[in-house]
């Protein structure tokens, strides 16, 4: 079975990595939405379920039919799976350009893209993963029809196998891509799966002198015995759509500790698949002498589920990868355990019914995500949605209490079980109540808080600061309209924040539009300015509630100045889509003749500034750098034509009243010509930037160079320590 272990450890790393990566080129060519990232999780779910399902039915009906060996279908399924990872970035472009070609993009809504989009993700997508969840049934024959290999317990081998393989795809392929980005990876997936089907055809030629094992009536009779309970595949259900649905939550409970970044969202789902190995490894050694099962082990889901409220209490001091250990990984691991004891508990080692189990499983898999960011999170919020999810949990108590004739201790533990749930329940704290001035709005996107009173206000998402008041975000507008080298008519900014940015383009009296990924943070407008309502009504005002690079792509206008603003910390997940060359390819298309992108980069390592600076300077002819005020962060300014270098006094007489009166609002400076002076005296080159880090490529979106910095970080501390030995002073 050592070659069964091997395979099902590299196709676990492959399906992750592919998973990862195949999500991340999705939102390239579709967006960074909630919806978006549900439609792909979901089609790539179903896929597996669909595939298992089938592949066990045509293992029944057809094995002995064929004279074909059941383990070259699985190679064949994982030479498919090998060639899906060069097909499928070849697919979501093309899937993009019909999306674009065959609708009017004057007109076409955002659920007519996502209906056209989903459509397009699943006939793209669902083929390659069915290959994927047709491994497990296929495998499972192969090994029935070996007389060798002791059948029952095949699913929880297989299942542990492809488990631990997964963690490593958490893991590895983060440096992969950090080092030769998205495309490369996929390669090394490639020949990894091509390497199986290779080694397994090579199997069945040493098999050849076997004879088949005939049918095994133990098993059969097996088969017989657990017939009627049908209540196994509810309880799968129900623990796929649990876990599923509470990994969403996990995400929101542990952001405001471990960071928006690839690796935070890494860590969780690596001590989710660590945990769960673990609970597969108990239990196969447990099933070898005895039932493992047990009442209490159903029961103590509820208070594992509510776990992660209780570490992530910010009143717990716990070092942050502590929290999400100590929360995730009981729940998980009790789950590793119970999963495939129900697996085979059903199938007895039959392949069909194996396969049919295991895609009860993963439906719970799809909807568990999509009820708790669709219907859960933005009812009753994290809490609640966790207390939600364990529910089925305590109602498997009730049984326990009815049947008198149970030991007094069984009942006993099953009331302490409960009684420690609803104490965890009732007496954590969630993030958002260390405020005590707070408006707290939740949505299918995240959780937004606003709090602080006068200039000290800030506006927190997700448990990460955005931005406070500061007159960097107003310069991000006065700046580029100041120096356009005609009169602006109107502008766009991608990313709304507190809303300062929007409200000092309105200053200038021209239209303008604010695009906005989470739908509750311009309803907190009001909050930060007190004319924000007023603004908003404006017949100037126009606010877009999307992913703001698809929205320039769907969208036929053009402005004279588009400023972005992305959420900080700059290596955020997903934010290099709006610092890459082929972003910018598409504001060119939406940029007026003469007209100027403001893109605003807080800050970063040398790598990083280096990236986007390169990124601007391949795409625009014309790029100018400034510090921002008290040297936080950089204005960039670029444009197909040559930008006017005006002096302070200048930049300010092409401004209206209205707007000089927006700019010196919160100062710094005393006057307007003393506050421009103050950035155009920081001006720096665009190659001076690039200097910080010469080797180092434009930023792309096959080459994330701000989210994948892990090496060069490592790179650098290992860098200083060894300076620091080597220093005469140690």
């Amino acid at each position: 079975m050592g070659w069964y272990f091997a395979f099902f450890f590299i196709s676990g790393f492959c399906s992750i990595l592919y998973e990862l990566v195949w999500l991340r080129l999705a939102m390239a060519q579709f967006g960074v939405t909630t919806a978006l990232v549900s439609i792909v999780l979901s089609v790539f779910m179903a896929g597996l379920g669909g595939g298992s399902w089938v592949a066990g039915v045509l293992a029944r009906r057809y094995a002995d039919r064929i004279s074909f060996p059941p383990l070259r279908l699985y190679a064949l399924a994982e030479l498919l799976i090998g060639c899906s990872s060069l097909a499928v970035p070849a697919q979501l472009l093309w899937g993009h350009r019909l999306v674009h070609s065959l609708t009017d993009q004057t007109t076409l809504s955002s659920a007519t893209h996502y209906f056209a989009s989903g459509i397009l993700l699943a006939l793209i997508v669902m083929p390659w993963c069915a290959c994927m969840g047709a491994t497990i049934p296929l495998a499972m024959s192969a090994i029935r029809s070996d007389p060798l290999y002791e059948t029952r317990r095949s699913f929880s081998f297989l299942y542990l196998s492809n488990v631990i393989g997964a963690v490593a795809g958490a893991i590895v392929p983060l440096l992969l891509i950090e080092l030769y980005g998205f495309h490369a990876t996929l390669r090394v997936g490639a020949l990894l799966n091509t390497a199986i089907a290779a080694s397994a055809f090579g199997l069945t030629l040493r098999q050849q002198g076997r004879t088949s094992a005939p049918a095994r009536p133990r098993s059969e009779a097996a088969l017989k015995s657990i017939e009627p309970g049908k209540g196994t595949l509810g309880l799968l259900f129900l623990t796929g759509l649990a876990t599923m649905g509470m990994e969403v939550v996990w995400i929101r409970l542990f952001t405001p500790y471990v960071g928006p970044f690839v690796y935070s969202f890494s860590f969780i789902l690596a001590c989710y698949l660590i945990a769960t190995f673990a609970g597969s490894t108990v239990y196969r050694k447990m099933s070898r002498s005895r039932d493992p099962d047990s009442p209490l082990a159903w029961i103590m889901l509820a208070f594992l589920g509510l776990l992660p409220l209780i570490t992530s209490d910010f009143r717990l001091h716990l070092d942050s990868l502590a929290r999400v250990f100590l929360g995730v990984a009981p729940f998980a691991g009790l789950i590793g355990f119970l999963t495939p004891m129900l697996v085979d508990r059903w199938s007895a080692g039959n392949p069909d019914r194996a396969g049919k189990a295991y895609a009860v499983n993963i439906l719970g898999c799809i909807l568990g995500p999509l009820l708790s960011g669709f219907v859960l999170l933005p009812f009753v919020g994290e809490c609640g949605s966790m207390l939600v999810l364990v529910l089925p949990w305590f109602a498997m108590a009730v049984p326990l209490f009815r049947r008198r004739e149970l030991a007094i201790g069984l009942r006993t533990s099953a009331s302490v079980i409960l009684g420690a749930t609803i104490l965890a329940f009732f007496l954590t704290r969630g993030y958002e109540t260390q405020f005590a001035h707070r408006v707290v709005l939740r949505d299918s996107t995240a959780t937004v808080i606003a709090t602080g009173a006068g200039m000290d206000k800030m506006l927190i998402t997700n448990g990460v600061g955005m931005t406070v008041l500061t007159p960097t975000t107003k310069m991000m507008a006065h700046l580029p309209l100041a120096s356009l080298d005609h009169p602006p008519r109107s502008a766009l900014i991608i990313c709304f924040g507190m809303g300062t940015t929007y409200r000092s383009l309105i200053s200038w009296g021209i239209p303008a539009t604010a695009v906005e990924l989470v739908p509750s943070v311009p309803r907190l407008f009001s909050y930060y300015h007190d004319d924000g309502a007023k603004i908003l009504a404006s017949p100037l005002s126009h606010l877009v509630i999307d992913d703001g690079r698809r929205y320039l792509e769907r969208s036929t206008q053009k402005y004279d100045v588009i400023t972005v603003d992305p959420p900080p910390p700059v290596e955020a997940a997903s934010s290099s889509l709006l610092y890459s060359e082929d972003f910018y390819a598409v504001v060119k298309e939406r940029l007026q003749p003469g007209g100027i992108l403001a893109q605003w980069l807080p800050y970063g390592d040398s790598a990083t500034l280096a990236s986007v600076a390169r990124a601007l300077k391949n795409s625009f002819p014309y790029v100018r750098v400034y510090r921002s005020f008290g040297d936080y962060g950089w204005h960039f300014l670029a444009s197909m034509t040559s930008i006017p270098n005006r002096s302070a006094a200048e930049l300010v007489a092409r401004m209206p009243g209205g707007a000089v009166a927006d700019m010196m609002e919160w100062g710094p400076a005393r006057t307007p010509n003393q506050q421009f002076q103050s950035i155009l005296s920081s001006e720096l080159t665009v190659d001076q930037l690039i200097d910080l880090s010469p080797a180092t490529p434009a930023m792309q979106d096959d080459r994330p160079i701000n989210e994948y910095c892990l090496l060069r970080r490592l790179t650098w501390r290992l860098l200083l320590s060894h300076m620091h030995l080597l220093s005469p002073s140690s």
